[in-house]
């Protein structure tokens, strides 16, 4: 009795490390987004250059997550979450001594390779914890991706009332790294099986390239023209990086991203969703900061609010997010987790559209923050299980790091998408985006949300009757021979017994 009283003590104390370095990577995301239009300000600097700031820290992610991932499961998970912090500190420091619009991105960039921590720490859950407590450990920390967003904007707006730089902001993103890389050092197990191998260095620099043109080019298409030859020389380059990015890792011997954890008949659909969810999450964020502190008077829309107020407008969705993603395991028990992501995606495609068609007043974006939270909170927690369930234990690090990968190219896609329509889409004789720019980007949004509950809809179906796929992760067969059925089954290929 003792012993499993200390158990579940230390299992506690794991998941409390875990859920606040989560919360602290998600901070530091989100934690520029309200102050843009006071950088465009500062800096001299357009939308597009602005957005960069938010967008290479998710396109920094994206590259590092797997890269990490893969580094987890060769030397231990551990290991790489401290690297991840380390990293976050350092780019904290970075950016809090910045002085132009270049260090900044550079600092941002460093910031976003502790993306990786997320999926290495939901690995980490599935080689620590009891199956019983698994499927909501997984929810808990998935959840603070969306609830350490929006806190981090609420940090935001309430250092920002006190002060007129930017660099505070980041020197509390230090200290807040510094304490998440405490408790994880302390606190966090070294566990799980080290498969060895080595790092595939040339698929993460064409990962990074084709995704550094696709960007680009949606980002500044309006500005050049999408018929233009820089636009169109872009595109070209990045769909010939990507194609010879997927021949190489399908030739190497021990790839950075596995086809079949990518696009394999139970992964595409989880990945599919991720990146739409992805895509529409971040996409929020953005669009509501800017669109919160648009001066009224001045433009004839917008709510005029402060940096505070983008915070504190976005409340309801922390609350929404704490709440549902400790609901989410109960509705994952009783439907299924796809059509619990489902659930969560329309309740995000629902916010958006109630956005569109009505955003004059201050309770139109409450009701649209409580709305996308609980969505949120649902569909991140059901995204995390989804990730990994039919995955063997020894490839739950790379699964993860795979969806969060494509869930982080969706919010980079995001960012550059509603800048272009934004830019796009301006009052005459300024530079300011029009009303219809923001409706537009907000259906646009929408879309992304309710074509991810389409996908998942799809993967419910798919195999409702396949019960090894639709168990919770905590009840599934892990033995090695079920874990060697479904990788020959999933991907054609046999591995190692753990």
């Amino acid at each position: 009795m003792e012993k499993d009283r200390t158990r579940a003590a230390s299992g506690g104390l794991t998941l409390m490390a875990l859920a606040v370095a989560g919360l602290v990577v998600s901070l530091q995301q989100t934690l520029v987004l309200p102050l843009l239009p006071r950088l465009m300000r500062e800096l001299d600097a357009s939308v597009t250059a602005v957005t960069w700031v938010f967008t290479a820290t998710l396109l920094a992610g994206a590259v590092a997550t797997p890269l990490l991932s893969r580094f987890g499961d060769m030397y231990g998970k551990k290991k790489m979450i401290i690297v991840a912090m380390v990293t976050l500190v350092a780019g904290s420091v970075v950016c809090a001594l910045s002085t132009s619009l270049g260090v900044l991105i550079a600092g941002r960039a460093l910031q976003g390779v502790s993306a990786a921590l997320i999926p290495l720490a939901i690995g980490t859950i599935r080689d620590a914890f009891p199956r019983e407590r698994v499927m909501s450990a997984i929810g808990i920390v998935s959840a603070t991706m969306g609830v350490g967003g929006t806190v981090g904007m609420l940090v935001t707006g309430v250092v920002a009332q006190h002060s007129e730089s930017y660099r505070p902001i980041f020197w509390i993103g230090t200290a807040a790294g510094l304490l998440g890389l405490l408790l994880v050092a302390t606190f966090t197990p070294d566990v799980g099986t080290r498969a060895g191998g080595r790092p595939d260095v040339l698929g993460a620099l064409l990962l990074a390239a084709w995704l550094v043109c696709l960007l680009l080019g949606i980002s500044e298409g309006g500005s050049w023209g999408w018929g233009s030859g820089r636009t169109a020389g872009l595109f070209a380059a990045a769909a010939v990086l990507c194609a010879v990015w997927v021949l190489v890792e399908l030739r190497v011997r021990e790839p950075l991203v596995r086809m079949g954890l990518l696009v394999g008949p139970r992964s595409l659909t989880a990945n599919l969703a991720s990146l739409l969810l992805g895509f529409a999450m971040f996409g929020g964020f953005t669009l509501i900061s800017n669109f919160v502190q648009t001066p009224e008077d001045q433009l004839g829309y917008g709510l005029s609010g402060s940096v505070l107020d983008v915070g504190l407008y976005l409340l309801p969705s922390t609350f929404g997010m704490m709440l549902f993603s400790t609901l989410a395991g109960r509705f994952e028990r009783r439907l299924g987790t796809a059509y619990t992501l489902a659930i969560g995606s329309l309740l995000v495609a629902a916010s958006f559209v109630y956005l569109s068609i009505s955003n004059g007043h201050v309770y139109d974006v409450l009701i649209y923050s409580g709305v996308m939270g609980a969505g949120i909170g649902i569909g991140y927690a059901a995204l995390g299980t989804l990730a990994v369930q039919h995955v063997p234990m020894s490839q739950s690090g790379i699964a993860s790091g795979i969806n969060t990968l494509v869930r982080t190219v969706g919010g980079s896609i995001s960012g550059a998408v509603t800048a272009s329509l934004l830019t796009s889409h301006v009052i005459e004789g300024t530079q300011a985006p029009s009303l219809d720019g923001y409706t537009l980007s907000f259906v646009v949004v929408a879309v992304g949300g309710a074509v991810a509950a389409a996908v998942a809809l799809v993967h419910g179906l798919a195999y409702k009757h396949d019960r090894a796929h639709e168990r919770p992760v905590s009840e599934m067969d892990t033995s090695p021979s079920a874990e060697l059925a479904a990788v020959v089954g999933e991907y054609g290929d046999a591995v190692a017994k753990r």
